[in-house]
């Protein structure tokens, strides 16, 4: 191809206080009907635990972070995300939105996770987390999660 190609950039805008220049939450989980175009829940997702390491300081009272990947849904009514700027990676009721449970990284899960059906019979759920070393101070890594027999 000829031409000069083109190249993406994604930068984010902060305020005189390191904070970003949209009102909170920073970040939200929402849930739409396909069906009805209708927004079903919207939950502020993720915190502002460890960005002041990366100089963004944002009081830990604000809900929400920004977020960069997106989550994944399970036959058994679950979604898992990392995608927040803290090291969390998160599971939801996929009818409520309520969190059920989440997991401190040892790095920021800022990829969509993955899920495998193990030849032991077990779903897996998988997320590669790291690129952020000023934050967090630990490299890459991919994190595997065995889900309950009976999540299945």
């Amino acid at each position: 191809m000829r031409g000069t190609p083109f190249v993406l950039k994604r930068e984010l805008f902060f305020g005189p206080s390191s904070a970003p220049c949209t009102p909170p939450p920073f970040g939200t989980l929402t849930a739409l009907s396909l069906r009805t175009r209708q927004i079903l829940w919207s939950v502020p997702l993720g915190t502002s635990e460890g960005l002041d390491r990366i100089g963004i300081h944002i009081p830990p009272d604000i809900p929400g972070a920004i977020n960069l990947g997106g989550p994944i849904t399970t036959a058994s009514n679950l979604v898992f995300i990392g995608a927040a700027l803290d090291r969390y990676v998160r599971a939801f009721d996929i009818r409520t939105g309520r969190e059920l449970w989440k997991f401190a990284l040892r790095a920021g899960g800022k990829a969509t996770p993955m899920t495998y059906l193990g030849a032991d019979g077990r779903q897996y759920v998988v997320i590669a987390a790291g690129g952020d070393g000023k934050a967090w101070g630990w490299s890459d890594e991919i994190v595997a999660f065995a889900l309950p027999r009976s999540a299945r």
